[in-house]
């Protein structure tokens, strides 16, 4: 699928992109080099590794690097004084035992040469074995004299041959274009300022024409056209305004801070860089901490900053919903931006999401609509929104508006009866007959779901959202989720504060279309991202099953929550085993670090236990000793017993989630999409 695809798909349910509004100027960026970023060495590595400019860790050198400096030294140096007399004296010592036993009589001096030289070597051998190991000589010469004589020969090196070294290390950014038909698109390229955005997108764009050759000459001629502008995102944007975490978009990473060094977390991931890519949000990531911990600012924006560059380059959409007031990125971050209870806003949503089956759609509308304590109604409420959408639907061709909705399922006689008529019309009264005679039979009862439902609808039927659920093309232009194919941009600000019932029905709505919308995907070549700021109210039994179809739909779900109280006891567990990422903020309640823990589970540790107990060993000189130390001192005499053994502990006590974590950090567990596990992590999130 080509960018401009994205153009052509229907007006009607997809908003056109918008024109960005004012932005102040973000401070000046140094320069972008652009063969220094895509020659980088990005070695492979586990999962949240920050890979670009990654040093690989070697465990034994990690272990070794726990001994200080001067205790290090100090038994090099011992074992040093140790090894040389054991050299001499031993030297001296196998000479004579090898005079004394089968030394020859009148020995040429090439004889004794070669014995002295080899009971030399072989004795230098040995004391270079045995003391080498005990004094840890090869972890000295690599922590100190390596360094050492590598800035020495390193200073002696022409500033010449340091500009040819890094010339040489720094390749051509456009050589597989050269090298596969496309020099002149290459020149054009040469002479521009080309960003990683562009780079990327650019790369994707030859990646696509290499697998038709008949593409080849429209390629060359684009880019020779636009130059870096070439293949652009229907916006025209080619950068976010005011964009400020760390990317690599050739991976799809953002960084996101570092992995402590500590023994808690593995050796593979101490002191590296922390990120996260589609590889990890595939497979879904749930995040729990208070108010002011850092969630939104340190997780939720630049997960979405990632994305919204990600769908710059043509390789991902982002879908962010949170209140008006959430710090997610300025508006001219995004292409459609949704706002129901703002006049001002430019775009509607559509309340079906653009659902080719009208029984899909009004079971989705039916479950988002019900509060969590009604939910055992869900079954009764699916049914009687069906009876009255599937009808409208095949009457007039659209799904009905909230108003029309609302009056149908009162049972106002108008509206019923302008629906029989239009299904007359239509020739199809008698498919729906019985649909409409059992509402009938309903209407009036005191267990009549239809009241139900229009006394929900109510809460959107006001006058602040007048247009904003519009089906019949006189409101704002609605956004349905069934563009996830497209590389959108979508921001949902939900009207929280004047409207918080409305507010949690429509995250609800939009948090259910994107699961049913990204599952569905005939093009899955695009990862769906999706980033919930307060995501309690958006979860139900249906979406957290849903939840884990993503995974092999190259799409994953970011979800914020302040406390796993705010969901009902039934989907607490289930959301846990839903989701492969989890991530624990400072200061969550005992009571939610404690799911956290059980899922993280327990691991092996040495644990060292020392025993004291008063000494009663010896004669009468030692006791009388001690009897005299206890006199003076006050202290008896104990004797030491230490016992180690290795034991399960917690990897993460709720005690140690909910009173130890230190402010600006997250204890972060990842699973990749290909499985791969990460244990939890100590991050540290403030740079």
């Amino acid at each position: 699928m080509g960018l401009d695809g994205a153009r052509s798909h229907d007006e009607r349910t997809t908003a056109t992109p918008r024109t960005p509004m004012p932005h102040p100027r973000p401070p000046a960026r140094v320069p972008f080099d652009l063969a220094a970023w895509a020659s980088a060495p990005r070695p492979e590595a586990d999962p949240g590794v920050f890979r670009q400019d990654h040093r690989q860790l070697d465990p034994d050198r990690a272990e070794a690097a726990k001994v200080p400096t001067w205790p290090l030294l100090l038994r090099a140096g011992l074992n040093a004084v140790v090894g040389w007399l054991a050299f001499v004296y031993g030297t001296q010592l196998a000479l004579r035992v090898i005079v004394l036993t089968v030394w020859v009589d009148h020995p040429s001096s090439t004889a004794v040469t070669v014995v002295g030289l080899s009971v030399n070597a072989l004795v230098l051998a040995v004391v270079i074995k045995v003391f080498g190991r005990m004094g840890r000589w090869p972890e000295v010469w690599r922590r100190y004299a390596l360094p050492l004589l590598s800035r020495t020969v390193t200073e002696e090196v022409p500033a010449a041959e340091e500009e040819q070294s890094e010339a040489a290390r720094r390749r051509d950014p456009w050589a597989v274009l050269r090298q596969g038909g496309a020099g002149v698109a290459a020149g054009r390229l040469d002479g521009e300022a080309v960003g990683d955005v562009d780079y990327v997108r650019i790369r994707r764009a030859w990646e696509s024409a290499q697998a038709d050759p008949a593409f080849l000459p429209a390629f060359v001629e684009q880019v020779s056209l636009r130059g870096a502008a070439a293949f652009a995102h229907p916006s025209e944007a080619r950068e976010l305004p005011g964009r400020a975490e760390r990317h690599d978009l050739l991976l799809g990473q953002v960084r996101l801070g570092t992995a402590q060094d500590v023994p808690k977390n593995p050796l593979t991931h101490r002191s590296a860089g922390f990120a996260l890519d589609p590889v990890v949000l595939g497979t879904s990531l749930l995040a729990v901490g208070p108010a002011g911990t850092g969630k939104t600012a340190r997780l939720a924006r630049p997960v979405a900053e990632a994305l919204c560059l990600q769908a710059l380059a043509g390789t991902a959409c982002a879908v962010v919903i949170g209140a008006a007031d959430a710090d997610l990125g300025p508006d001219a971050w995004y292409d459609v931006v949704i706002a129901p209870g703002d006049p001002a806003s430019r775009y509607g949503l559509d309340l079906y999401g653009a659902a080719q089956d009208p029984d899909e759609a009004a079971a989705r509308l039916a479950e988002a609509l019900l509060p969590d304590e009604l939910t055992a109604r869900a079954e009764t409420a699916r049914t009687a929104l069906q009876q009255m959408v599937a009808p409208f639907h095949a009457a007039f061709g659209r799904y009905p508006g909230v108003r029309e909705l609302r009056a149908l399922l009162a049972g106002e006689p108008e509206s019923l009866e302008a629906l029989v008529k239009g299904l007359r019309a239509a020739e199809r009264l008698g498919s729906f007959e019985r649909d409409l005679e059992h509402r009938e039979h309903q209407r009036g009862r005191a267990d009549d779901p239809g009241a139900l439902l229009a006394d929900r609808l109510a809460l959107l039927d006001r006058p602040a959202f007048e247009g904003a659920f519009a089906t019949d093309g006189t409101g704002r232009p609605p956004f349905a989720m069934r563009v996830l194919d497209h590389p959108l941009r979508v921001r949902v600000k939900l009207p929280e504060r004047s409207h918080p019932e409305a507010a949690r029905m429509l995250s609800r709505l939009l948090v259910g279309q994107f699961v049913q919308a990204a599952g569905s995907r005939g093009d899955r070549s695009l990862f769906a991202g999706l980033v919930v700021d307060d995501a309690s109210a958006a979860l139900d039994a249906g979406i957290v099953r849903g939840l884990q179809r993503l995974r092999g739909a190259n799409a994953g779900v970011v979800l914020l929550l302040r406390t796993l109280v705010d969901l009902p006891e039934a989907l607490r567990a289930p959301l846990f085993g839903a989701v492969g990422c989890r991530a624990a903020f400072p200061g969550i309640a005992p009571w939610d670090g404690k799911l956290f823990s059980e899922a993280w589970g327990t691991h092996l540790v040495r644990e060292t236990a020392v025993t004291l107990a008063p000494d009663t060993s010896g004669g009468i000189v030692r006791r009388a000793g001690r009897l005299g130390r206890k006199a003076l001192s006050g202290t008896t005499a104990q004797t030491e017993s230490v016992t180690t053994r290795e034991v399960e502990r917690l990897r993460w006590s709720p005690s140690d989630l909910a009173h130890a974590l230190p402010a600006g950090h997250a204890v972060v567990s990842l699973t990749a999409v290909s499985g791969e596990q990460v244990p939890p992590l100590l991050v540290d999130l403030r740079g």
